[in-house]
């Protein structure tokens, strides 16, 4: 009796290095490494007639959905979405999903990384000393301080959580999502951000890229700071102005920056002249804060469980976005 053929699914190449153990033991699919631009990973899929593909933070507007068959899954490896187009998906029968909670504990960790690399200047002092220098700039400890939380779904609040108790940081959380109680990690919460600004030695970024809030870290935001202020971003790049936080912080106005996501990826200024890495306790990474061991494994892990789930039609238990 021959053998049923398994389905193709495309994983763009970055992510199939990600989880390459569990994408080539699965036996039930044929996970195969796939190009992560949107025309050369249609081409790609409709040369091997894939039935889904597996994606990162890439934006796919028409191409992707379109080279896909009915019924055909878009899995997002992580969980913002923001570079899938749902409605393309939709016109074409596509279902998509992402991996919630799996990155919770990775990016809160790293954000508390950056938190205590801009306070105490670790990145420029270690630059410094690389280029045959002995700089000692004063950095800022963080106990007693005020960290506010702009976003206080999981990963907020586990930032607030470590905050609190590691440091002995008091906790502030600006809410996005009126229907949700406030959270026990916060000594101050509301809905409005210029309530619990006032006296804000850090604000960290957990919101979504949704069009309300874009660029909501914005020049009038900012400027509501003290001078010892520092911002964090480990969300999306669209909810943060970076022109304004770069006039902020060359002019003194704010201590710093960690920032982990950017408007355009790889980073290219928005404005030539306000180039962010030209300042120096500006901390820049290549959107790393979700990319550890584990946490790759376990998106690995949650996407070929939506694809199974996909197979069998058991839409109802996916981790479908809409």
């Amino acid at each position: 009796m021959a053998q049923e053929k398994r389905p193709v699914v495309a994983v763009t190449a970055p992510e199939f290095r990600k989880g390459s153990d569990i994408f080539a033991s699965a036996s039930d699919f044929e996970m195969l490494p796939a190009p992560s631009g949107e025309a050369e990973l249609a081409a790609w899929i409709r040369e091997h007639q894939a039935w889904g593909a597996v994606v990162g933070t890439a934006l796919y507007q028409r191409e992707l959905y379109q080279s896909l068959p009915s019924g055909g899954v878009v899995a997002r490896f992580g969980v913002g979405c923001d570079g899938i187009d749902r409605k393309a998906a939709a016109v074409h029968g596509v279902y998509c999903c992402n991996t919630p909670g799996v990155l919770d504990d990775a990016v809160a960790e790293f954000t508390v990384g950056l938190l205590i690399s801009v306070a105490r200047r670790i990145a420029d002092a270690g630059g410094g000393v690389r280029n045959g220098d002995w700089p000692q700039p004063s950095g800022m400890e963080l106990r007693g301080r005020k960290l506010l939380v702009v976003g206080c779904g999981a990963i907020g609040c586990r930032v607030a959580a470590i905050a609190k108790a590691a440091f002995g940081m008091k906790t502030a959380g600006c809410g996005i999502t009126p229907e949700n109680p406030r959270p026990d990690c916060f000594d101050e919460y509301s809905m409005d951000f210029f309530e619990v600004a006032s006296g804000a030695s850090a604000v960290s970024l957990h919101i979504p890229d949704m069009p309300q809030n874009r660029d909501f870290l914005n020049r009038e935001r900012l400027a509501c700071l003290p001078t010892e202020a520092m911002v964090l971003n480990t969300a999306r790049g669209a909810v943060l102005d970076e022109n304004a936080l770069y006039d902020a912080v060359a002019a003194g106005k704010l201590s710093g920056a960690g920032l982990d996501v950017f408007k355009h990826e790889p980073y290219i200024p928005q404005d030539p002249a306000r180039d962010l890495r030209t300042l120096p306790n500006v901390v820049m990474t290549p959107h790393l804060a979700g990319n550890t061991r584990e946490s790759c494994r376990r998106v690995a892990e949650r996407v070929m469980t939506n694809l199974r789930l996909a197979v069998k039609g058991d839409f109802g238990r996916m981790d479908l976005v809409e």
